[in-house]
């Protein structure tokens, strides 16, 4: 454990902030297999499907705006995500 106030208060910024990222980052899996979720079902609702890969999207952007994800990495989520839900709906 730190003796350093400073460091005390590094501890505990650095948890609260991986706290916060671990949400953010199940909530971005969510709205993907959300999406998986939506194209895969027998009846393939089309206006759905857009409204939850637009969600999936906004949020990969959302998190690299914030410094959660690198933009390379939400680039190639978006990127296969769309390749699967292409892959379903073809």
């Amino acid at each position: 454990m730190a003796n350093i106030k400073s460091a005390k208060k590094r501890i505990l910024t650095a948890e609260r902030n991986y706290q916060r990222n671990l949400a953010f980052k199940s909530a971005l899996k969510t709205a993907v297999k959300n999406t998986l979720v939506l194209a895969q079902a027998k009846e393939k609702d089309q206006e759905a499907i857009k409204s939850a890969l637009s969600k999936a999207y906004q949020l990969c952007d959302k998190a690299v705006s914030k410094g959660i994800l690198h933009k390379n990495t939400a680039s190639r989520k978006k990127s296969r995500l769309t390749k699967a839900i292409n892959k379903l709906m073809a």
